[in-house]
Parts: C-alpha cells; sequence; structure tokens
C-alpha cells in the first residue's frame, strides 16, 4: 500500500500494492502504523455503506462539526464514482480547495480524507457501492453539509451520464458557504 499526497494538505490517494498469481490478487488496504507514522487519524470508530441504483446520483457535500470531526478511507466497491473533497478548515493553505479523482470497484485506489473536509461523489454507473471506513461515530446533530454547485468552491463535476443529475432536497438546499 502506498500513499500518495494530494494537493489538499493531509488527504491521500491510497494505492494498492496488489499481489497477484493465477487466482487473481491480494492487496492490503488499511494499515493503522502506516497511517499514524503520517500523523493521519487510523481509528476506525464505524463502517458504512452505501447503495446507488442510477448513474448520476450525487451526494455530498457532507461533514461532521467539530467536535465530531471524521476522517473517511473512501473506496468504490461497486461501479465508479467521481470521489470529490473540500477543504473547510480555516487555517489551511487549501481552505476552500476541492480535489476530485475517479474510484472504480476493482481499481487499486481508495481515497483517505481528514476531518475538516467535505466530502461527496457523483455516480459514474448504475448499481454502484461505496464503502467508508469512518474515525467518529455519527451524530446526527453535528450532520453539516455544503452545496455541490457552490461557486465558492468552483467544482468541475462530470456530466452525468444521460444528462440526467440525481441529488437529494437536503443536498440541493444547502446555503452559499460562508466562511
Amino acid at each position: 500500500m502506498k500513499l500518495v499526497p494530494t494537493p489538499l494538505p493531509g488527504a491521500h490517494v491510497v494505492e494498492l500494492e496488489l499481489l497477484g498469481d493465477e487466482r487473481g490478487w491480494f492487496a492490503r488496504t488499511f494499515d493503522a502504523e502506516m497511517f499514524a507514522a503520517l500523523g493521519l487519524d487510523a481509528r476506525v470508530s464505524q463502517c458504512n455503506a452505501s447503495f446507488n441504483a442510477r448513474a448520476g446520483t450525487l451526494r455530498g457535500m457532507h461533514y461532521q462539526a467539530e467536535p465530531h470531526g471524521e476522517a473517511k478511507l473512501v473506496r468504490c466497491t461497486r461501479g465508479a464514482i467521481y470521489d470529490v473533497i473540500v477543504d473547510l478548515r480555516p487555517d489551511s493553505e487549501a481552505f476552500r480547495r476541492w480535489f476530485g479523482i475517479e474510484l472504480r470497484a476493482g481499481g487499486a485506489q481508495s481515497l483517505f480524507v481528514p476531518a475538516g473536509f467535505a466530502h461527496g461523489f457523483q455516480t459514474l454507473t448504475g448499481d454502484v457501492e461505496v464503502s467508508y471506513q469512518m474515525s467518529y461515530h455519527y451524530v446526527p446533530d453535528a450532520a453539516r453539509g455544503v452545496r455541490w454547485d457552490d461557486p465558492a468552491f468552483g467544482i468541475h463535476w462530470p456530466e452525468p451520464p444521460g444528462g440526467e443529475r440525481t441529488i437529494s432536497a437536503r443536498d440541493a438546499a444547502y446555503p452559499d458557504f460562508v466562511p
């Protein structure tokens, strides 16, 4: 496993090192000691999965307010997504910048998202499943979000397959970001 820094401090693409033979391959997907050595939050408090039937489904951009901030390790286990993070840490040199990456089932990449980042994704195929390892349990009163198309971030989302995007009323209604 290799941790590759993104342009946003603390966020990393996790590249699996596949050990293969005639049976297929094996790879380590998580290593608490390796994460901790880089100063990354290696706790796993909760694991979640989401399923999305339609291509063009957009979930996000979600985060939990402090003191309940959560780091996430995100992996696409079925289908494909465009995964996006936004740095919402006011003291970060990357404040309000975003990073996106395509994650695919069978691919050798995951995304480590530090606490203090908003996270979301758009499905690129139908029948998509996403797996999350979380460093903190879900606290409903701490749940927050920023709008997926907020001009404060300027995220470049791919055109949804078929031209139709599906998004929840809650995610579409987040107000403009105010630092």
